[in-house]
């Protein structure tokens, strides 16, 4: 074991089992981390609304958590942000692109979502993340944007990578409840989950070699790279176990556990 004084941990495929719940010993095990003083804080891809934002309450009801790749950085007792937003045009540019080609777009800021399309995987994806859909025009949105997102099919991937997103930094990641789809998360050029890990540790004065990251997608390897003892999930994606310090049993198997358990 060694000292952590904070604990960052992801969400699809490392809090959540496959089937999308929680295990009830993995709360007890994070509860008696909390009693102990440790913070924790949610380090996610999703929004900080929904049932995300209902796992960050019980993890730490007055703390700082990451949200949208490190785009939303709130504190969801109080309200405050260290949120960054998507410059105008850029946002405009990503916009013109998705009516452009058709392709489904969701634009976020901290606290709401927008999609134009009446998708199927518009629809299934905010079903996973519990609030309801309908289709809206992006300019309904009110406040900065912070997250874009295409929800495409796997085999466009790479040709989506391959097109300029200029002002933007992208990082495509799966979700086990939506197999079919590869996100392509947006965030402002610079901004990622490694990024607002740090912002949050200067919050609470914790340095970063007592900060650990736990996650299993190509979306955390930036806060891995930082934290001082990163874990890696054993159903991780090949380039976060290659990224990691220590890897643990799959998220069926009682791998976070495992990962709680390195704390001192």
């Amino acid at each position: 074991m060694r000292r952590v004084d904070l604990v960052c941990i992801d969400v699809d495929g490392t809090l959540l089992d496959s089937t999308g719940a929680v295990p009830d010993e993995v709360w007890d095990a994070l509860g008696e981390l909390r009693e102990r003083g440790v913070r924790l804080a949610i380090c996610s891809g999703r929004p900080a609304f929904g049932v995300t934002a209902e796992y960050a309450r019980r993890l730490d009801p007055a703390g700082w958590h990451i949200f949208q790749n490190g785009a939303s950085v709130v504190r969801l007792d109080t309200g405050e942000t260290r949120s960054m937003a998507i410059p105008r045009p850029v946002v405009e540019r990503t916009v013109a692109a998705a009516r452009r080609t058709g392709r489904v777009l969701e634009l976020y800021t901290d606290y709401d979502v927008a999609a134009e399309q009446d998708a199927d995987r518009a629809r299934r994806h905010a079903e996973l993340l519990g609030v309801p859909f309908r289709p809206r025009a992006f300019e309904t949105l009110q406040g900065p944007v912070v997250r874009a997102q295409w929800l495409i099919p796997h085999e466009e991937r790479e040709a989506v990578l391959a097109e300029p997103h200029e002002g933007l930094n992208l990082c495509p990641s799966l979700a086990p409840l939506m197999p079919d789809t590869t996100f392509v998360n947006m965030t402002a050029a610079g901004v990622h989950k490694g990024s607002a890990l740090a912002r949050v540790a200067a919050a609470y004065g914790i340095p970063l070699e007592r900060v650990m990251m736990v996650g299993d997608g190509e979306n955390d390897i930036g806060a891995m790279r930082i934290a001082g003892l990163a874990v890696a999930m054993g159903n991780a994606e090949a380039a976060a176990l290659e990224a990691a310090d220590v890897t643990v049993g799959h998220v069926d198997e009682g791998g976070l556990l495992e990962a709680l358990a390195l704390v001192g």
